[in-house]
């Protein structure tokens, strides 16, 4: 299975199109959204074409494609916009015997581990950084940020069997 993983749109629709066409480009099975969809946060800056509605309708065409956690910025009001679920604070999947915990990043990340220990991998954003690392057996990975970067690159990351690799925008 191949997985697209992306984080933190905040409400770009810019950075939201660019990440739909390489989606589109190189026919993965899965969008994985790790959450802050359509709002920016209080303590963000409005992102570059800021316009959840656009957002909204735009992934929305993708929602049988779409597994989404929801972020510390998504809210209710959020769900009503979205035809695919972001309700679930976490969501454990498998993909080629490999358990994968996605969540958002802002209750467990690489300092706090969830408690379920038998994972293999742990998906989490929040951070708006790249991160790619070994924590007691457990191999995390953030994708950055798709609109709002705090290390300067729009990213995400693609899983492809076992293989991690990061993109830019």
């Amino acid at each position: 299975m191949k997985l697209f993983v992306a984080s933190d749109i905040h409400g770009s629709f810019t950075y939201c199109k660019k990440m739909i066409d390489k989606f589109n480009k190189d026919k993965y099975d899965y969008l994985v959204l790790l959450g802050d969809i359509l709002y920016h946060g209080p303590r963000n800056d409005l992102s570059l074409d800021y316009d959840p509605k656009k957002v909204s309708d735009l992934l929305n065409l993708y929602k049988d494609k779409i597994l989404c956690v929801r972020g510390n910025c998504d809210a209710e009001v959020d769900q009503m916009m979205l035809d695919f679920s972001i309700e679930e604070k976490n969501i454990l999947i498998v993909n080629n015997d490999k358990k994968i915990f996605l969540t958002h990043g802002h209750i467990y990340n690489e300092n706090n581990l969830p408690p379920l220990r038998d994972i293999d991998y742990l998906f989490c954003g929040h951070t708006h950084r790249k991160l790619l690392k070994e924590v007691d057996g457990v191999t995390v990975v953030n994708p950055g940020s798709i609109s709002l970067p705090k290390d300067g690159t729009n990213s995400y990351f693609v899983m492809d069997d076992d293989k991690i690799l990061f993109y830019e925008l």
